[in-house]
């Protein structure tokens, strides 16, 4: 009975010396209530300074590039040799988009064509269907430089070498030659009329030589009055009576208009057309007097008067004649 109730102690006093431990599930359940108590415990401590460090959560910056790389890249950009590409796509690729675009750019050049095509066959070249000219004829002058001003002295030759050459250029399409050549003579004193012919058949324009300006016309004075302090200035469909101070006026041919050059049937069929031109020769203009000289065309149909345009039917500028 001895030894057995000596196991039998012993067995006791193991179970006191180590109490039998809890259930696994115990366990669990405290630790899980100690780790939301350390939870609770952290939201309710203040936070370290190395938290408030936010520089340690930004990326890191690549190391640079050497500039062989950067060129190593670039040919590899271009030209693939592993994947056999040639700036990011194959060959199958960039034949594709070269196949795309061509059709997107056919279609619209095709497209154009055909817009362009209807709108030049619904309109005339000889009659525009819109016409947003002032119907009343207008007036031009020569010479015509920066502004309207006209100022010279008759003894400096720099003054006025610049108005005679815009004379020169204004009047290099009326020498006698070139309208002898292009232009027929016209001999009546009516419009040309030339509207029995066929739309798009050329017109005959009349002769309008540059030897019929007289003094003005630069073939006797190549200075055209300038250097004599007696200029000339060529208008276009003008008839004027002049004030005191411009004095005595010389007109070449004659101060009006032949109805012979009119009407006028356009640049595609009236091709060598020449418009006439009226020289005014200021023979008596006063000296170191600034004038203001205003040319107005007259005739039936011809508005100068306009409320609402000073400048219609008119041309004005301003002479100024030094000694």
């Amino acid at each position: 009975m001895e030894p057995s109730s000596t196991e039998g102690g012993a067995e006791e006093t193991l179970l006191k010396n180590h109490p039998p431990s809890p259930p696994h599930k115990v366990i669990l359940k405290h630790g899980q209530e100690l780790e939301e108590e350390q939870e609770e415990l952290a939201e309710h401590q203040p936070l370290e300074q190395e938290d408030l460090n936010f520089e340690r959560w930004k990326r890191r910056p690549l190391p640079k590039r050497t500039l062989h790389q950067k060129i190593d890249d670039v040919k590899t950009y271009l030209w693939n040799a592993e994947t056999n590409e040639f700036m990011g796509r194959s060959g199958k690729s960039w034949s594709l988009i070269l196949l795309f675009y061509a059709a997107l750019y056919l279609f619209l050049a095709a497209m154009f064509g055909g817009c362009m095509f209807c709108l030049m066959w619904s309109i005339s070249p000889y009659h525009p269907t819109l016409n947003d000219r002032v119907m009343p004829p207008g007036m031009t002058m020569a010479p015509h430089l920066e502004g309207q001003d006209i100022a010279f002295n008759a003894s400096d030759r720099k003054s006025w070498k610049k108005y005679a050459r815009s004379m020169d250029e204004y009047l290099r399409p009326y020498n006698d030659g070139t309208q002898e050549k292009r232009n027929i003579r016209c001999t009546q004193d009516r419009y040309f009329m030339q509207d029995d012919l066929e739309e798009s058949a050329e017109r005959k324009a009349c002769q309008f030589k540059r030897s019929w300006l007289g003094d003005c016309s630069g073939m006797q004075d190549p200075h055209y009055g300038y250097s004599q302090g007696r200029p000339c200035v060529l208008l276009r469909m003008n008839r004027k009576g002049p004030p005191e101070a411009v004095g005595e006026l010389q007109f070449f041919p004659k101060s009006i208009f032949d109805l012979k050059y009119y009407p006028y049937y356009g640049k595609q069929r009236h091709v060598n057309y020449s418009s006439p031109v009226v020289a005014v020769r200021f023979a008596g203009v006063q000296y170191d007097t600034h004038i203001q000289v205003q040319c107005k065309l007259n005739g039936e149909g011809i508005i100068n008067n306009s409320p609402t345009d000073r400048y219609q039917g008119s041309v004005t500028f301003s002479l100024e004649v030094g000694a």
